[in-house]
């Protein structure tokens, strides 16, 4: 069997010494964790051991020994080696390092005193041990996709190179101890030349704590006012839910009481996705920031106040003369004439209202706009979901057109399949929701007999009537539909700019390219000494993790803003003039 060793670059140049690590349970494998240096006394080793094993659940132990020549030290590979007797093992490593050679040299001698190569060598196997160095910090802070979490149950058995990497990452309290401490034991490990620290990141760590208490009371009370009972009531709740800043208000709360949670993130994606809402969530203040900056200087709120009513008196006067078109002869089409004069009169008496309504409201725009540019403070997207409900009150009447000139569609549409039906001798069953045949038998002597002559003759008068006024409908319906999808696409395109600030994982995609190797998808081998007498030596290096997948992986999930409906049930709902937005689809097929 072929012997894998782990062994941390860091410690090729270490003092002689104790090889600590964790044999690889199920795998003929070990990872060296540390090297603790000579001088030692093994009850304090043994000692340490054991309160690394109760803090790390890891089963740490002592390897082999390792040996590295220096002066004065000539005798220190036998008495290393004597060492197997106070500790124990079933196979016990034995490192050692020549002056002048790049590679080591490795023996294995198992509990009986034999050497493994020894007993590999009279079977013809010959040697079977490789030696792979990996970057012990990288290891340690990596973390090998797909991720599964530590205490994770699962079906399948944990592979050997993710035992690996949770090895070295749960050993961080191995990592404390290095050769500057003036403890009795001294080890070399990728800390041994000093502990990484930072005086504003512990500043940092210490203010979390009472900052994240204090947003999360003052989030308490932000939900103390949503409870009230008169925000429940049912038109408020649908209200609400129309509303694009009330959405993202919610949205925005709930974010809030996952990031300024006093409690610690238990798992990789926890923290994850901790990370990339707070990251989400500064990048968002930032550019509202950005944004009133730019509106209150050099009095843009004025100009844009300035700018807006004679824009929407433009448009109102651009939809009465499409109105004006239609209600004559539109690209040469012969319209019905009273359908044409009612509907256009009825489209003009509310373009008249709307007039009125903007002109009533106008000094008070800039106002209006002056607290709106505000809700910046909050964050772009804030101002973006603003901006959304601004173009849906200012293009209400353009949605009524739409309303009204869908229903009558939608009307003239299923009285003519229901008539048409009638033609051919069928029914819509509505308890089945299926369409049945029905019999018209004229020769049986029942007092319904005399009515089917006379339901086909109005089924024929009323079929006939909704076919010519069909053009009419249709083309107010077509005109009215195309203005409702360019509100819907500018909408669309302000939802999606909020839903990408919202979702997309800054954090991990910062990670990727600062630090690949933080974020695994596996790991290659290369060839680092091969020299006669020495086992072959690896070198692990990382394969960071795909920018797709990482956007795969970690995106924030959201309120989805795409639409639910395939194209092709899209173009059905549009044809046969049902309601796409915002209002509930219909789930049941009504005649």
């Amino acid at each position: 069997m072929v012997l894998k060793l782990f062994f941390p670059q860091c410690c090729n140049t270490a003092d002689s010494g104790l090889l600590v690590g964790r044999w690889i349970p199920g795998h003929n494998s070990a990872v060296v964790l540390a090297v603790i240096h000579y001088p030692f006394i093994p009850g304090q080793v043994k000692k340490y051991l054991s309160e690394l094993q109760s803090q790390t659940q890891v089963d740490l132990t002592v390897l082999g020994s390792w040996s590295m020549p220096k002066e004065g030290q000539e005798g220190m590979d036998s008495f290393l080696k004597d060492l197997s007797t106070i500790f124990p093992q079933e196979c016990w490593l034995q490192l050692s390092r020549e002056i002048g050679k790049r590679g080591f040299t490795c023996q294995v001698v198992q509990n009986n005193g034999r050497l493994l190569q020894d007993r590999e060598q009279k079977n013809g196997e010959g040697d079977k041990i490789i030696l792979i160095h990996y970057d012990q910090r990288k290891v340690m802070l990596s973390q090998l996709h797909p991720v599964q979490d530590v205490g994770q149950k699962s079906d399948v058995e944990a592979s050997e190179l993710r035992l690996v990497f949770q090895t070295v990452a749960q050993s961080q309290p191995l990592f404390f101890l290095d050769k500057y401490d003036d403890g009795p034991l001294k080890l070399s490990h990728w800390q041994s030349e000093g502990r990484e620290a930072s005086i504003i990141a512990e500043l940092l760590k210490q203010a979390s704590v009472p900052v994240c208490i204090f947003l999360t009371w003052l989030l308490s009370l932000w939900y103390w006012f949503c409870s009230f009972r008169i925000l429940h009531l049912p038109p408020v709740l649908f209200i609400s839910s129309k509303l694009s800043t009330c959405v993202q208000s919610v949205y925005r709360a709930v974010h809030f009481r996952t990031v300024f949670s006093p409690k610690k993130a238990g798992t990789h994606v926890e923290f994850m996705r901790k990370a990339n809402i707070f990251v989400s969530f500064l990048v968002d203040i930032a550019l509202g920031l950005l944004l009133i900056s730019w509106l209150y200087r050099e009095n843009r709120i004025s100009k844009l106040a300035d700018t807006l009513v004679p824009v929407a008196d433009r448009v109102a006067k651009e939809l009465q003369e499409l109105l004006e078109w239609l209600m004559g002869a539109p690209a040469g089409l012969k319209m019905n004439r009273a359908l044409d004069q009612v509907l256009g009169r009825f489209f003009l008496y509310h373009i008249h209202l709307w007039i009125s309504y903007i002109h009533l409201m106008s000094p008070f725009i800039e106002r209006i706009l002056w607290y709106v540019g505000l809700s910046a403070c909050l964050g772009l997207t804030f101002a973006l979901s603003v901006l959304s409900d601004i173009v849906a009150l200012l293009t209400f009447h353009i949605y009524c057109f739409y309303v009204y000139g869908a229903r009558l569609y939608c009307l003239t549409i299923y009285g003519l399949s229901s008539l048409w039906r009638l033609f051919r001798g069928k029914k819509w069953n509505v308890l089945r929701q299926r369409v049945d045949s029905c019999s018209y038998d004229l020769d049986q002597n029942t007092a319904d007999t005399a009515l089917f002559p006379l339901q086909l003759f109005i089924g024929t008068l009323l079929f006939t009537i909704l076919l010519f006024l069909l053009p009419t409908t249709a083309l107010y319906y077509l005109v009215f539909t195309l203005l409702r999808l360019v509100v819907v696409l500018f909408q669309g395109v302000i939802h999606l700019s909020v839903d990408f600030i919202n979702s997309f994982p800054l954090f991990a995609i910062g990670l990727r390219i600062c630090r690949p190797y933080r974020l695994a998808e596996g790991v290659k081998f290369n060839v680092l000494c091969q020299e006669p007498g020495t086992p072959l030596h690896l070198m692990m290096e990382i394969n960071p993790l795909k920018c797709s997948s990482v956007l795969q992986c970690y995106r924030t999930p959201t309120y989805s803003c795409y639409p639910k409906d395939s194209w092709a049930a899209l173009c059905k709902k549009l044809f046969v003039g049902e309601l796409i937005y915002p209002w509930k689809q219909k789930t049941d097929k009504t005649d």
